[in-house]
């Protein structure tokens, strides 16, 4: 069976999944997020929870959404297609958890904390062993920290340098987690959809390729930045993380990204070209 160029795109309608179908409207095909069969045989696979915290409101939202619907689409797909479909899955650095392999590359051992984390890493072995299992292709793509200017749900654990930026711009006071001197690997979500783009329309098969800058960044730095391009009046105040952070959470982390730089991807943006236009639109809502 032939494969479709048109994606079927689960989890369109968030920060990443929407941005995406903008850019390549005629390839992109939304699901809606009640629909768990797919429209055609090229599936982007996004859905997924975005931070470690929902343990402590419900313990099983990450188990249910990264796990068990990963498997419900992928029996849905099974059904629909046999084994001739095209399953891009998008996943996160999370799965790499606390190391000191960096960058990180993709044979960088795996050690994540925290339910989203684990059950992320968890959702790529399930993907492995059903598609070798059923001879079925696949791709898996880990993220960096994504940032942009249309994240509705931006807060310090999800898009905190969007969130941070807004606080800055509009001079209030900020805390900064070990005094920000944290290493993050930040890539605009333009160029993260445009990469996306790229390795399905030319990366092998079967394989995992990060998505990345490849350049650390210190939150403090592009805090500092902000501050000097605005000339915002806000206080950075150094606070100890908490305990729970400190479990899950990773000190410092970027990523080796030559697998997707060998496909001929380079970023649009820099870390403050993309801030730029984050305070730009941050400045014009005001």
């Amino acid at each position: 069976m032939k494969i479709d160029k048109k994606l079927s795109v689960f989890g369109a309608s968030g920060f990443i999944g929407s941005e995406f179908c903008s850019l390549y409207p005629e390839i992109s095909i939304k699901i809606p997020r009640d629909q768990t069969a797919p429209e055609t045989n090229n599936v982007l696979y996004l859905i997924s929870t975005v931070h470690n915290y929902n343990v402590f409101k419900d313990p099983h939202l990450d188990i249910e959404t990264n796990l068990n619907l990963l498997i419900k689409v992928l029996e849905n797909c099974k059904q629909k297609y046999g084994n001739s479909f095209d399953f891009n899955f998008v996943s996160s650095w999370f799965v790499y958890g606390k190391t000191e392999d960096l960058p990180a590359s993709e044979n960088s051992e795996c050690n994540p904390r925290g339910f989203y984390s684990i059950t992320k890493r968890a959702a790529e072995q399930l993907l492995v062993s059903y598609c070798e299992t059923f001879d079925i292709k696949y791709r898996i793509m880990r993220l960096c920290n994504v940032y942009g200017t249309k994240d509705k749900k931006a807060s310090k654990k999800r898009n905190a340098v969007q969130f941070l930026t807004s606080e800055v711009v509009n001079s209030r006071d900020i805390n900064l987690y070990d005094a920000g001197e944290n290493i993050r690997d930040f890539l605009h979500i333009e160029d993260v959809c445009r990469a996306l783009n790229l390795i399905i329309d030319k990366s092998n098969f079967n394989d995992t390729i990060n998505v990345g800058s490849g350049q650390p960044s210190k939150f403090i730095e592009i805090m500092n930045y902000v501050k000097n391009k605005t000339g915002s009046t806000s206080t950075f105040n150094a606070v100890d993380p908490p305990d729970f952070h400190k479990v899950v959470q990773v000190q410092d982390m970027f990523l080796n990204v030559e697998k997707l730089n060998s496909l001929g991807f380079k970023p649009k943006y820099t870390i403050n070209d993309g801030i730029d236009l984050l305070i730009k639109n941050l400045q014009e809502k005001e």
